[in-house]
């Protein structure tokens, strides 16, 4: 059963879309939230005195992943209804969002972003680099509709569920699946060199070729003084590496 009426949960959920659309250094994302969260409170709510402290409390600072924002919308809601209901303190907000926002955004930045994303971003190219951009367009759009399934889904078990929710949410052990998806990341890397692979195949080419430039990359993730060096050094590899591999070329 939703806290607020079906109207209203849809006008806070669509308004979630919009949390980042005001940050600030001072409370990140805490326009946007109050922005999302507004309609609920306002029907929570009747006293002016009541919404006006309502709406003080989701000022203070906020931050989490974007993916998360519905979820902490429908919690908050809910919560609020508790509060006016006298069944939780309206410090327990405060609390919420100094603990669970922060956590929840860095899940989202080692799931989400870090993982999921690049998991996306690695097939993605394999397909272009194929040619079968119908697929590579299909995987797009599966990705994105999928996400916002997700959202729905979280942003109706916070309104619903509340707290208890946050217990679940526990089971899903989106850390160790992050581990999980890296691992297939990884071996996604190696599948693109294959598919683009500019010269003649040969295995010790391309393990040569591999090492060189992971070599590269090291050195140009450590040694930022060197950073433009290196690139020229990329540059004229990719230019003389036909040459110097001629003698692997079948």
């Amino acid at each position: 059963m939703f806290p607020v009426s079906l109207k209203t949960m849809i006008r806070c959920f669509a308004r979630s879309y919009l949390a980042g659309s005001a940050f600030n250094t001072r409370g990140m994302q805490n326009i946007g939230l109050a922005y999302a969260i507004d309609p609920g409170l306002r029907e929570i709510y009747r006293d002016p005195l009541k919404l006006q402290k309502a709406r003080r409390r989701h000022l203070k600072l906020f931050n989490t992943h974007h993916l998360w924002t519905p979820l902490l919308v429908g919690l908050f809601i809910s919560m609020e209804k508790q509060i006016s209901m006298g069944l939780f303190p309206a410090q327990s907000i405060s609390k919420v969002k100094s603990t669970l926002a922060f956590t929840l955004s860095a899940i989202g930045d080692s799931f989400f972003s870090a993982t999921l994303l690049i998991t996306w971003s690695m097939m993605t190219m394999i397909l272009l680099a194929l040619g079968l951009y119908g697929w590579a367009v299909t995987l797009g759009i599966v990705f994105f509709l999928s996400i916002q399934i997700f959202k729905m889904i979280v942003f109706h078990k916070g309104a619903t569920q509340g707290l208890l929710f946050i217990n679940y949410l526990k089971k899903w052990d989106l850390i160790n699946w992050g581990a999980r998806l890296k691992l297939v990341n990884a071996l996604l890397i190696p599948a693109f060199w294959l598919v683009i692979w500019p010269f003649n195949w040969h295995f010790l080419s391309f393990i040569l070729v591999s090492i060189i430039s992971l070599l590269l990359a090291y050195l140009y993730r450590t040694f930022i003084w060197i950073r433009e060096l290196l690139l020229i050094c990329l540059v004229t590899m990719t230019f003389l590496a036909p040459q110097v591999f001629w003698f692997f070329n079948v």
